[in-house]
Parts: structure tokens; C-alpha cells; sequence
């Protein structure tokens, strides 16, 4: 299988006089769809495709697409992909580490694919940023990079303070809302990341997100108890126990509820009610 890491595009409103950056075209190994979850050493990210509702991992060896046949199959370059976001159908966000074979700086900075994940294209901050902690809304992108939380279009930046390191970052759709998972608890912002405050009888969250419309959360601590709030983040109910140490979590509307994919140390699950139970999508 033939990928390639194609010229950049600017994320929000392209320029079609700007440069054309690095391209590098690297050959992905073909594994079996058969693939299990031991095959991947650490899953950083989880997101949903809305173009057709498959789940995807970001791993410390690439992305890999859930297959119907109860495994995963690597769909990009090898490479490491610590921060990974959705930001519509077919469109991906993340950033990470180039592998031999992926022809980009060390660190990555922000790159994208609009072709779930196929082929990817520098997008700005190559060789400075490490988004660890990545999330998109339809006004633009909020990530931190292990030194600053950064907000912007993709391609310019502004620089925005932060309490404590986060873990997670994940936004509502319109970007004003923020939730930020930090070893100090929770921290909630209404303006978008400008400021932020403590979650007062919040969980202790490792991992957060938002759904696609509305104001549902579901997080996960670090025992592997699942937790949502309706109210964005400002009340918490407990959901099942998974009793994993959790990796990443992805929250998308379904039809008759709420969809929430939860990948722990042990397996990959899924709820279609809500995270009061789950099935295991992919095993060890």
C-alpha cells in the first residue's frame, strides 16, 4: 500500500499563493484486517468519522481503522500520532513524531488528511510543536504542545495560559466551551480557552470529550469508571466500570443514544446507551 504526505494546504480557508511545502511519499506495510489490539503499543487518540461512522485509532504506530471483522487495519504512513482530532468527514487532525520512512521534521506540528487519514499534509509549526492535547471546533484549533496552549485558524497562532499541563482538551462544536483534563482535576472555560476555572465536584478525568452537537461529555478516570454530564461538564454522573486504565475516548450522537467509544489498557469498547454498558470491540 502506496501513501503519501502531500503538499500543505492552509486548515481554514486555503491561499493558493502560498509555497508548496515538503512531500514525501512513504510505503505503509499492508497488515492483515485481522490486527489486534496487541499489535498496537499504545493508542493517543480515538475518533469517529462522520462521513460513515468508523472508528479510528491514533497510535504510537499510526492510524488504524476498525474493521467489521473485529480488527484494525494501519491506513496511514508509520508514524506517531500523539495528538489526533476529527474536525468533519473525511478530515483529520494531528501531530506527533515522522517515522523512518515519513519524510517531516522532528516534531511533526499540526498536520491534516482530508481523506480519513490516507494521506496527510503539513499544515504549520514543523519541527517546533508537539500537540500532545489537540481539539477542533468550527471556529478553528486548541492544542498544547507540552510548552503552551495554543488557539488559532491552524495557521497563525495565539498564545493562551493554562493553570495546570492538560491531558485531554475537547471543545464544543462552537469552540466557546472548553474542557481540560489536568492531574490537578478538571478545568472548564466559557470563552473559548481564554480563561479558565475548576470543576467544582468533578471527577478526577483522564480522558474527555465532547459530543458532535449539544452539550454531552463523557469522560473516563483513571480507574477506568465512566462518567457523563449533559450540562457540559458542570455535572457528572457515573456510568459503567471498565476496569482499565483508560488511553483515549470518543463521544458522537447515535440514533437512540448516545455513542461513546472508550480504549482502555485491555480492549476497545463501545455504548450505544450512554457508557452505562459497553461491548468490546477489539481485544487483545
Amino acid at each position: 500500500m502506496v501513501v503519501a504526505l502531500l503538499p500543505a494546504a492552509v486548515l481554514l480557508g486555503a491561499c493558493a499563493s502560498e509555497a508548496p511545502q515538503q512531500r514525501a511519499t512513504s510505503s505503509a506495510p499492508a497488515p492483515s484486517p485481522a490486527s489486534a489490539l496487541a499489535d498496537i503499543s499504545h493508542v493517543h487518540g480515538v475518533g469517529v468519522d462522520p462521513a460513515d461512522g468508523s472508528l479510528f485509532l491514533a497510535t504510537h504506530e499510526g492510524l488504524f481503522q476498525l474493521t467489521d471483522g473485529g480488527g484494525a487495519a494501519l491506513v496511514s504512513p508509520v508514524m506517531d500520532l500523539m495528538g489526533f482530532s476529527v474536525a468533519g468527514p473525511g478530515h483529520f487532525l494531528a501531530s506527533g513524531h515522522p517515522g523512518l520512512e515519513v519524510d517531516l521534521p522532528q516534531p511533526m506540528g499540526l498536520i491534516e488528511s482530508t481523506d480519513s487519514g490516507r494521506t496527510w499534509s503539513p499544515v504549520s509549526r514543523q519541527g517546533q510543536s508537539d500537540f500532545h492535547a489537540l481539539t477542533t471546533s468550527s471556529v478553528g484549533v486548541l492544542g498544547y504542545d507540552g510548552d503552551l496552549l495554543r488557539s488559532g485558524d491552524g495557521q497563525d497562532w495565539e498564545q493562551l495560559s493554562i493553570p495546570s499541563e492538560p491531558h485531554s482538551l475537547t471543545t464544543s462544536s462552537d469552540g466557546q466551551l472548553v474542557l481540560a483534563t489536568t492531574a490537578q482535576g478538571l478545568l472548564r472555560s466559557a470563552d473559548a480557552g481564554s480563561t479558565w476555572s475548576a470543576v467544582d465536584g468533578a471527577p478526577l478525568l483522564q480522558v474527555v470529550d465532547w459530543a458532535d452537537d449539544g452539550m454531552d461529555v463523557a469522560g473516563v478516570d483513571p480507574s477506568g469508571a465512566v462518567w457523563t454530564s449533559s450540562d457540559g461538564g458542570i455535572s457528572w454522573t457515573a456510568g459503567a466500570a471498565l476496569g482499565s486504565e483508560p488511553q483515549a475516548v470518543a463521544v458522537s450522537s447515535a440514533p437512540g443514544g448516545l455513542r461513546v467509544t472508550v480504549v482502555t489498557t485491555a480492549a476497545v469498547l463501545e455504548s450505544s446507551d450512554g457508557g452505562r454498558t459497553f461491548d468490546a470491540l477489539l481485544e487483545p
